[in-house]
């Protein structure tokens, strides 16, 4: 699929999402992006390290975060994104679930935009998307953990989004799935879609995995935030083995090596 002015490979290969979170209050690196020189670091360190993309943040979606105004997210985002398009040859992501942040975002050089509520959220949100051609991932997220059949029910909520994205005049061709794990799921319901994340792709769409750091890892291992690579690792390679095109991560490089390493043996041994 195309992204901007680059072309991924979602079959073959599985590309690297880095994480920015330009927020005081983000689960694992609030406050230590928020400066622009610190930001603009951490963009250059990712890009070296093999991040194929950049997700700027400037809302936390932890548990039991504050919401912040559409104005206060594109104070945050917005310098931040214009540096990067200046100085980087590189695709920027806005993860936002607001359609005036996106757009914004989108005008600074933003070429995806990365929503958590997969355009249930903001009406206009497939709009924006559609009048700039730009991709776009579609998260799994609902008000309650209700299911039935469980990845039965993932499924149907995520082509509720695609549907919305279609609609509303987004192309087929520019949508990313993503299963959601850390929202509205338990413990163990995250630990199912992430084994089962290959299941998604019968949907016809290109699939994410964004599992870096998350609680999942941290109660698994009991472990604290700063302690789960090894867990986040070995979610990465289950993502490749299972054929995700992309993987949202926050170290870029230790994950870089694990996908090598997976993909050479799976080459190799035809897995």
């Amino acid at each position: 699929m195309r992204i901007g002015n680059k072309e991924f490979d979602t079959i073959t290969k599985t590309s690297i999402m880095g994480i920015l979170n330009v927020t005081p209050d983000s689960f694992s690196d609030g406050g230590q992006f928020n400066e622009k020189d610190q930001a603009l670091f951490q963009v250059e360190k990712m890009i070296n390290e093999g991040a194929d993309i950049i997700d700027i943040g400037g809302e936390s979606t932890r548990p039991g975060f504050a919401p912040v105004s559409e104005q206060e997210e594109i104070q945050r985002t917005i310098p931040i994104i214009e540096l990067i398009h200046e100085r980087f040859d590189t695709i920027i992501s806005i993860d936002t679930y607001k359609a005036v942040t996106a757009q914004a975002a989108i005008l600074a050089g933003a070429a995806m935009v990365n929503d958590v509520w997969g355009f249930k959220r903001d009406e206009k949100m497939a709009e924006v998307v559609a009048k700039y051609g730009v991709a776009c991932c579609l998260m799994h997220n609902r008000l309650n953990r209700d299911y039935d059949n469980f990845m039965g029910d993932v499924k149907t909520d995520l082509l509720r989004s695609v549907e919305i994205a279609l609609k509303g005049g987004v192309d087929r061709g520019s949508i990313i799935l993503d299963p959601g794990v850390g929202f509205a799921k338990s413990l163990n319901q995250n630990l199912e879609t992430i084994g089962k994340v290959g299941s998604l792709k019968a949907l016809g769409f290109p699939i994410l995995l964004a599992t870096s750091r998350k609680s999942v890892i941290g109660k698994t291992l009991n472990v604290e935030v700063d302690q789960r690579i090894e867990g986040t690792l070995v979610t990465t390679v289950m993502a490749v083995i299972a054929g995700c095109g992309f993987v949202r991560v926050h170290d870029v490089e230790a994950n870089r090596r694990a996908i090598e390493m997976t993909r050479a043996i799976m080459e190799q041994s035809r897995y």
